[in-house]
Formats: structure tokens, sequence, C-alpha cells
């Protein structure tokens, strides 16, 4: 065999080799992706650009079931680092963005028509919600041995909320055209939107406590600190869903509250993106950390997509013109930054997988 064709079998072991630990490595917050893509699909479909919205339809499913085969394989390959990230409070709660993920696509597939196949990630959802919603907080949080536990908290544990609140987002979009089960699908919604305003107001006290109680150092202050805005976000989406469903005795019981609610979450998510925005130049300015692709960015694309819709469905559910017409231009922002993390994660992944295990073939004598 000739050199060439040595180092040519050589580049492709070292490639798998690169694609097994980076299974083995792999983020659980990384359902994010199709967490961002999603809901910048919705926001553009609201703008009229049709095709753009199918592309990211195509990219959201894509990337979900990718996500789903290489967290199946990790699962059965790695099952150690897979029991470490179930029991590590900075990670653990990265398992929700699989519910949100298949919610958020969920939400979008009804726009598109396919209401059985939404309906099925709602059960989905519905399940994955519930399992993680007890699991995770045990694994990472109460059953540790070690304390305080709060000094594990982050940004990630608002994900927690978000995927609460994308069972009601979906639930509610799926009620109005439902044959059967409107009312059972209505009190989904609710349910799990209070559920979703119980515990941001949990997880809000963890994550101040950390912030006070322990130093905080600019490599700490990751991208997912934005989901506590993108957690606001979809609660105020929620809530507007929910109004907008409709009769049923659950909604009829609480559509008041629920609208009322809504705005105060509108208020304060948009109070907390001067902080967020704040905190990331103190960072990647004032201490100069290098500004490089990580899975967490997703992190920070959903909350800038889910704001923009939420703002434009929360207008017009409460007739908010001012509201609307922020959330319908703050979409663009979402969108550029989408755009952005997604060639920066193109990159990431060539290097990764491609090009750094070509680059290390030995060159003919």
């Amino acid at each position: 065999m000739s050199v060439q064709g040595a180092g040519t079998l050589g580049a492709g072991a070292r490639s798998a080799a690169a694609a097994t630990r980076a299974v083995a490595t792999l983020n659980p917050g990384y359902f994010a992706f199709v967490m961002g893509t999603g809901i910048v699909s919705i926001g553009v479909s609201a703008h009229g650009l049709v095709v753009l919205s199918m592309v990211l339809l195509w990219v959201a499913a894509g990337g979900f079931a990718v996500l789903v085969v290489l967290t199946a394989w990790r699962a059965a390959a790695f099952p150690a680092e897979l029991r470490d990230d179930f029991a590590d409070p900075r990670r653990g709660f990265g398992f929700f963005t699989f519910v949100a993920a298949g919610d958020v696509l969920g939400t979008r597939l009804v726009m598109a028509g396919h209401h059985r196949i939404a309906l099925a990630l709602l059960g989905l959802g519905c399940l994955g919600w519930l399992i993680l919603g007890y699991v995770v907080p045990w694994t990472a949080v109460i059953g540790r041995t070690e304390r305080p536990v709060v000094a594990g908290a982050n940004g990630t544990w608002f994900i927690w909320v978000v995927a609460s609140q994308s069972v009601a987002v979906l639930a509610a979009v799926l009620e109005p055209s439902a044959a059967v089960g409107r009312r059972e699908l209505a009190l989904l919604a609710v349910a799990a939107w209070s559920v979703g305003v119980f515990l941001y107001a949990a997880v809000g006290v963890f994550v101040a406590a950390r912030l006070l109680l322990y130093p905080l150092r600019p490599d700490d202050l990751t991208p997912p600190y934005w989901v506590a805005m993108g957690a606001t976000a979809i609660t105020v989406l929620a809530g507007a869903r929910i109004v907008q469903m409709a009769d049923a005795p659950a909604v009829t019981a609480t559509r008041d509250l629920v609208a009322g609610a809504s705005v105060v979450f509108w208020a304060f998510g948009s109070w907390l993106i001067p902080p967020l925005v704040a905190a990331g130049w103190w960072r990647h300015v004032t201490h100069r950390v290098p500004l490089r692709y990580e899975a967490t960015l997703w992190s920070l694309v959903f909350p800038l997509g889910m704001y923009g819709v939420a703002g434009h469905y929360l207008g017009a559910a409460d007739r908010l013109p001012v509201v609307r017409m922020v959330g319908e231009d703050e979409i663009w922002i979402a969108l550029t930054a989408w755009t952005l993390v997604f060639a920066a994660m193109i990159v990431h992944l060539g290097r990764t997988l491609l090009w750094r295990p070509f680059a290390a073939r030995p060159t003919r004598r």
C-alpha cells in the first residue's frame, strides 16, 4: 500500500475517532440547536418568508433526528459519561432541551398542517417532561452528597421552565383544530403553563443565590444565562396561545389571569435584556474571554427568537401594537444570530471531524 493510501486510511481512522469522542462528550443541551432553528422558522414565517421558513423547518427536523440518534448512540456506548451528565448540576438540566426541541418543532409542524406528527411530538414531550422533571432534579440536585448544590446553579436550570412552557405552547396550538380531546389539551396547556410559572420563581431564587453567594468569574457567564430571558418569553408565548384557544373550562377559568401575567412576564423579560448584554460585554470585552463556537451558543439564539415570536403573538392576543412591533422587528436580530452561530457550527464541525484528521496525514517522502 502506498504512503498516500496509508495516510488516507489513517486520516479516516482519526476522523472516526474524532466522531466517537464527539459523541462521548456530546453536550446534553445540544437540542437547543433545534429549539433555536424552529423558533426562528416560526418567526420568519410571520413576515411572509415562506421558503426560508420551510428550509429552517427541514433543518430543525433533520437536526432533531440526528441528535436523537447520537444521544441513543451515546447512551448505548458511553453510559458512564451520560450518568455523569445527569449527576452534574451544571449540565444535567440541559437534557430538558430534548423536550423543548420536540415541542418547538411540533409547533412549527402544526403551522405546516402536520397535526398528527405534532400530536406525537406532544406525547413524546409530555413523557420526557414528566420523567426528566423528576429524574434530573434528583440526580443533579437533591441526590448529590456534595453541599451546597446551589454552587452549581447556572442559566441551564431555566431550561426546565422552558420545557414546561413548550408543552403548554404545543398543547394550546393543537387545541383549536383538535377533533377530540379539546378539553384535555386545554387543561394540559393551562397546567403546564402554571407549573412553568412556579418553576421560574424557584429556579430564579437558586440562580440568584449562586450569583450572590459565590464569586462570579468571566468564564461563569456562559450563553445559557440568556435562557433566563428566554424562559420569560416562552411563558409569554404560551400565555398568548392559551388566551387564543377555543373556549374550554380550563381556559374560561384562567384566561384573564393568563393574559395579565403574560404582560408582566414580557415586561420582566424585556428588562433582563440590558443586563444580559452588559454581562456579555464584561465577559468578552472587559475580560477578553475569546468568543468562539460552543454548543451553548444555541441557548442564546433561542431566547432571541422566542422573544420576537412571543411579542408578535402577545401583541395580537392582547391588542398591544407596540409589543407586536417590537417582537416583529426583533426577529431579524434572531435571524442574524442564527446565521452567525450556524456558520460557526459548520466550521467547528468541519475542523473537528474533517480538516484536523486529514491535515495530520503523513506526507510522501
